[in-house]
């Protein structure tokens, strides 16, 4: 198996650290919004990292956080919590959003068949692992104290930006002035590792004792302090978007190698981001989509996922309706060629092969969907094609063998229809039967026009 690795910025053949065994660290939702199919792509990605590396025979353990605390509006310490700003906006507590929106987040990824992670970590719930570990950046003399935060310092850590590979003058970036920035850091890119229920934070509603003041942590001391409580002080991977390579996970490698003297994640692994009609999704285009606009124009959550799987997770990925329809399209015709066929017999073949040869070459999961239809039309036993593709879906997750061999029974309501629309066509009148078409659809079916005849097919839209 061979994944890109942002630290090397080189694909590499994936190696353990333990020989059997994979400790998998998943950057989580932060619980102050609605999750959208933005935020959906990465997860069906990390869904996609541990079936893949389950069906190379490891044992992962996947370990996610939820931040329910702690990160501001800006990753560069400025701004408002989010968390706090959630619930002014929603009129709730800061305690009842983070509770709403992470049932929301699970609901989401429940539509589209995601595994629950092995381990899910709370912020709130961790309080004490994060200041064990700012105690032993104070020990080993990596931070300060000003009268608004305790700070790691950079300018102690050499390499801060290997990850990243920018320069320090490079991220440096202007800060609005109405935009709280605390005067007494030493350097702008330093970052706080808790901060003190004073000045800008006096009112903020979740706060904790600590050895330097109440308060409550930072956003990166979560990440490292969690991941490492349940996997160690070194692990294999950890996953994320690309927008956090820059701020976030740079401030993670340097607070958690500061803390142990031990190199942190092994293979870093970043997910691309999704653009609606080629532009960012925001409430202001009226383009932010979450799982509720799928199921409201009628479309099968796992189309969804079947869409991600079309592009290659470090790429771009442009989420249209019609890019939505034809992925819809192609699950409900993946689903009618199946139900025809026997029961899988014997061992896998050289379509699972070539299938799991592209999954393990950095996730090619666009390359794996197009073998799946080259076996398709093989001539090939049925059996042995159910055998292939039952165990593809154990890393496609489209819960395939609920269809294998089981044919649909279409209504006579829907039959009468669909002769109705044989009797338009042969008169060329085409505007009954776009219309007799339609009428079949909302009931729930579609229909194929064939050389021997119309051919009638299931679908959810």
């Amino acid at each position: 198996m061979r994944l890109y690795n942002t630290l090397t910025r080189k694909i590499e053949n994936f190696t353990p650290l333990n020989p059997s065994h994979v400790g998998m660290y998943a950057c989580g939702p932060t619980v102050y919004d609605y999750t959208h199919i933005g935020h959906l792509r990465k997860y069906v990605g990390d869904d996609i990292l541990r079936r893949v590396l389950e069906s190379n025979g490891y044992e992962v353990k996947h370990v996610m956080n939820i931040t329910d605390v702690g990160h501001l509006i800006s990753d560069a310490d400025t701004g408002e919590d989010k968390m706090e700003k959630g619930a002014r906006e929603s009129g709730r507590t800061v305690w009842e959003v983070a509770r709403f929106y992470e049932d929301y987040f699970w609901q989401s990824v429940g539509h589209i068949n995601i595994q629950r992670p092995n381990i899910v970590a709370r912020a709130t719930e961790h309080i004490k692992e994060q200041t064990k570990l700012i105690q032993k950046l104070e020990k080993n003399g990596f931070i300060y104290i000003t009268d608004h935060a305790v700070y790691f310092d950079i300018s102690k850590f050499p390499n801060y930006t290997k990850l990243s590979g920018q320069k320090l003058e490079e991220k440096e970036t202007g800060v609005r002035e109405d935009v709280y920035v605390d005067k007494q850091k030493k350097n702008p890119q330093d970052f706080a590792l808790w901060f003190f229920t004073v000045g800008h934070f006096k009112d903020h509603t979740m706060k904790w004792p600590s050895l330097w003041g109440e308060g409550f942590p930072g956003w990166h001391i979560e990440c490292s302090a969690m991941s490492m409580e349940y996997l160690g002080d070194s692990f294999d991977i950890h996953t994320g978007g690309i927008d956090h390579i820059p701020v976030h996970h740079t401030n993670e490698i340097a607070q958690s190698e500061a803390a142990t003297s031990k190199p942190f994640v092994k293979v870093w692994v970043h997910h691309n981001f999704l653009v609606v009609e080629g532009q960012k999704m925001s409430k202001s285009k009226k383009n932010f989509y979450r799982i509720d606009e799928i199921l409201q124009k009628g479309f099968d959550p796992l189309a969804l996922r079947y869409l991600y799987m079309t592009a290659h997770y470090r790429d771009g990925l442009n989420f249209t309706w019609k890019s939505l329809e034809a992925a819809q399209n192609a699950l409900n015709n993946l689903r009618e060629e199946i139900r025809l066929w026997e029961q899988p017999k014997g061992d896998v073949g050289q379509y699972w092969q070539r299938f799991i040869e592209a999954a393990n070459m950095d996730l090619n999961m666009p390359q794996a969907v197009a073998v799946i239809w080259e076996m398709i039309k093989a001539d090939l036993p049925s059996d042995q094609k159910s055998r292939d593709l039952l165990e593809m879906d154990k890393i496609l997750g489209l819960g395939l063998e609920e269809y294998l061999g089981k044919q649909i029974e279409v209504p006579e309501e829907v039959m009468k229809l669909v002769r109705k629309r044989e009797q338009a066509r042969n008169k060329r009148d085409f505007k009954e039967s776009d219309k007799l078409r339609h009428q079949i659809k909302k009931l729930g079916f579609e229909i194929e026009d064939t050389p021997s005849g119309p051919k009638v097919k299931a679908t959810t839209m």
